[in-house]
């Protein structure tokens, strides 16, 4: 969700003055004292003049959003989109998988779609953590790629990690691609998707 907000708190016995951060399945909030939540066992949700109201566990939360509240509020009620419909798949979706696949909530969204060894696949899913295999994987599929099937590069996230999002984005530019979009995959995952560029109509 990606939303942040610098806003009074009162989380059960703890005040303050704090940034309220709403990502895709927890809230976070940091300042005059931290705590966070996931959403999915957020109950009560409502507004009540300018402040959000919840309970988180056994506690009372209060957030002095102003306009947004309501917004907030909203977002809340809303269910994340599933791995599936943000990594783009859909039932009868044509994907081909490249590398490993050791995370069980890539492996069910993978699931939602058609995995195979399509001759026209629709997307093209790279699980990866080296450098020398991402290459290949560009390399092998380069007729994919100039077509325009777009890749997701799933990788470990973090500092130290074994290739990362700055080698992925250079390897993948200095191919011709464009990085469009991210997602986070799961607490350790992170996944990035690449395109070819689609060529502008001339003037006419």
């Amino acid at each position: 969700m990606g939303r942040e907000a610098r806003c009074a708190a009162s989380w059960g016995e703890r005040h303050g003055d704090v940034v309220a951060l709403l990502e895709s399945t927890e809230l976070i909030v940091r300042g005059a004292f931290r705590a966070k939540a996931s959403l999915a066992a957020l109950r009560d949700v409502r507004v009540v003049g300018d402040t959000l109201h919840f309970r988180a566990g056994n506690e009372d939360v209060a957030l002095v959003l102003g306009k947004a509240a309501a917004r907030w509020a909203t977002a809340l009620a809303t269910p994340p989109p599933s791995l599936a419909a943000k990594l783009g798949i859909a039932a009868g979706s044509r994907v081909l998988v490249e590398g490993t696949v050791d995370d069980d909530g890539l492996a069910g969204a993978l699931a939602a779609g058609d995995v195979g060894a399509h001759a026209d696949p629709e997307l093209i899913v790279a699980r990866l953590d080296d450098a020398g295999e991402l290459v290949r994987v560009a390399n092998a599929h380069a007729a994919l790629l100039a077509r325009g099937v777009p890749l997701w590069v799933v990788y470990t996230k973090g500092r130290g990690a074994p290739l990362g999002e700055t080698a992925v984005r250079h390897a993948l530019r200095a191919r011709g691609l464009m990085d469009l979009k991210v997602a986070s995959v799961s607490p350790a995952l992170s996944a990035l998707k690449f395109a070819r560029p689609r060529t502008a109509a001339p003037p006419g």
